[in-house]
């Protein structure tokens, strides 16, 4: 999980906040144990913007991947800052039930729950 923290954290640094000043990285360890990263790009036009976790699933499926094993989200203070409803879904979307996220605040301390915990009535692909 260091190496997760470690590349979520290095990313946050590049995050662009100029709205908010809230940055935030994201990092995701694959089934296939490659890790992706993103940060959390604002714009002025606020619904333009893109979170963390959206930028490093973009990042892996830009890259061949598809299946998210673990998701740690970097906090820019000592809150833990859990996935919006968004970024849930598309979580959700790569994930299986037992996907890890992985909170993290300013301080290194961490919090983990499942997918599943964090959004029990997920929409599903249709069989």
């Amino acid at each position: 999980m260091l190496k997760l923290l470690q590349a979520a954290q290095q990313s946050q640094k590049n995050a662009y906040a100029p709205y908010s000043s809230f940055q935030v990285g994201s990092a995701i360890l694959t089934d296939s144990d490659h890790i992706f990263t993103g940060c959390n790009v604002e714009n002025v036009a606020y619904p333009l913007g893109q979170c963390a976790e959206a930028s490093a699933i973009s990042a892996m499926i830009n890259a061949g991947s598809k299946k998210i094993q673990k998701i740690l989200i970097a906090s820019p203070n000592e809150e833990y800052c859990p996935p919006c409803g968004g970024c849930r879904q598309k979580i959700k979307e790569f994930s299986d039930q037992n996907t890890q996220i992985i909170m993290a605040n300013n301080q290194g301390k961490t919090k983990s729950v499942t997918i599943a915990e964090l959004l029990p009535l997920a929409f599903d692909m249709p069989e």
